[in-house]
């Protein structure tokens, strides 16, 4: 033969034969008997004249339409047939445009058409050494085309004519109603689009998330970590993984393709993307209008109203007063900590509103400004003691305490003590 993967090619079909013909209560000499016939059937003079006849009962197609329903089928002469389908081979061109599609995937072509000859679709699938798939060499003329084809009971033209046939596309384009199809808007008619898979990618899925879960390295890493045994490398686990069939129990009747996988394929989890709610927002015009809420701090304006109410003064009021003031800047505190913790994922500078100094105080971006300067820390003391007040009269209304000058002193002295801490 002119080349090692003919040789193998019919090799293995003698192979098949024999096993399944041989039987081991035969005698010799049928069993030589048989061993003579499958040397006639697959030499190139009996099988390649029968081979060419079956190619036109295939075609290569990236996009098969029995994925879409398997009732239809391949027509390049009787398209009035409304089950037949023209094959569709895609070549779009391989561009960086972010989409998974036509093109940007290196897939293998896939077929379709008669079951009964898939080995003719092997064998011009055969891979010389060349690199060159048979077909290939066989389209183009090549010397192996010309050697492998040169036989005595068929012409060369005549094999060659008819090898092509499966590449040959259809004389007319025909779809099918069995095909799920969306007529598309164009000025003021409609296209008719078929909605067509490739069946190349649909498998080249498959063979990438078999080898990420079953190859051998994974295997190995697996079992060293059921054994807790370390290991420098990693795996990737794929969680949420359907199986979807093609063919049922003739997987054949599909595709090549889907003959190689057995009519199974993978489908990826595809749902919307989970929103994660957010507890804590960052603010983007005032901290103490978005971020510290009204039910974190009623609770201690109410306690201080009743002590600013009662009729007597001595030092164990003043200390439940000033312990109920330092009870809400660890609140305050404890938030701007919460605030921070998110400052990277929700700032936009380009979108905040918020004063400088609250910027410099919440931001991690200005975390070295904060540690360094001391205006800003000044501005928010003040702004505290004053939003202390004013929550103060706002929420208790005409209930509030009239507060005098020394008591806003005293507010402000509480906040002062708690710089360090803002800070």
């Amino acid at each position: 033969m002119a080349d090692p993967a003919i040789d193998a090619f019919f090799q293995e079909k003698k192979e098949a034969w024999l096993k399944k013909n041989l039987k081991a209560s035969m005698e010799e000499s049928e069993v030589r008997e048989n061993q003579m016939e499958c040397d006639q059937l697959f030499s190139r003079e009996v099988w390649l004249p029968k081979a060419a006849k079956k190619a036109g009962s295939r075609a290569f197609s990236t996009h098969p339409s029995k994925y879409s329903h398997p009732s239809t089928g391949i027509g390049k002469k009787n398209l009035n047939n409304h089950t037949y389908v023209s094959p569709v081979i895609c070549t779009a061109e391989k561009a960086a445009d972010g989409f998974l599609r036509s093109g940007n995937v290196k897939a293998e072509l896939d077929s379709l058409g008669d079951a009964a000859a898939l080995d003719v679709d092997n064998f011009l699938k055969l891979q010389m050494t060349d690199g060159n798939t048979l077909l290939k060499h066989i389209e183009i003329e090549t010397d192996l085309a010309k050697k492998i084809l040169n036989i005595q009971s068929e012409s060369y033209d005549s094999l060659r004519k008819g090898f092509l046939e499966i590449a040959r596309p259809a004389s007319e384009i025909a779809t099918s109603s069995k095909i799920k199809q969306v007529y598309f808007p164009v000025l003021d008619e409609y296209h008719l689009l078929s909605l067509l898979s490739n069946s190349g990618i649909i498998f080249e899925l498959r063979k990438r998330i078999d080898s990420l879960r079953f190859s051998d390295e994974v295997k190995e890493i697996r079992e060293k970590k059921r054994n807790s045994t370390y290991c420098e490398q990693g795996f990737a686990e794929l969680y949420s993984i359907t199986t979807i069939g093609y063919g049922g129990a003739q997987p054949q009747n599909i595709s090549v393709l889907n003959n190689q996988y057995r009519g199974k394929a993978y489908l990826l989890i595809s749902l919307p993307p989970t929103i994660q709610k957010r507890d804590i927002r960052f603010p983007k015009q005032n901290f103490f209008i978005e971020s510290f809420r009204y039910f974190e701090y009623r609770e201690v304006f109410d306690a201080l109203h009743k002590l600013f109410k009662t009729d007597y003064n001595n030092i164990r009021i003043r200390e439940v007063r000033d312990y109920r003031l330092q009870d809400l800047m660890d609140r305050i505190i404890d938030k701007m900590w919460a605030v921070r913790a998110v400052s990277k994922e929700q700032y936009w500078s380009e979108n905040s509103q918020l004063k400088p100094h609250q910027k410099i105080w919440l931001c991690d971006e200005f975390q070295q400004t904060r540690e360094e300067e001391n205006e800003w820390l000044d501005k928010l003391c003040m702004e505290i003691s004053v939003w202390t007040v004013r929550t103060y009269e706002k929420l208790l209304g005409k209930q509030a305490y009239k507060l005098g000058e020394s008591e806003r002193t005293h507010i402000h002295e509480i906040v002062t003590q708690n710089k360090e801490a803002l800070r």
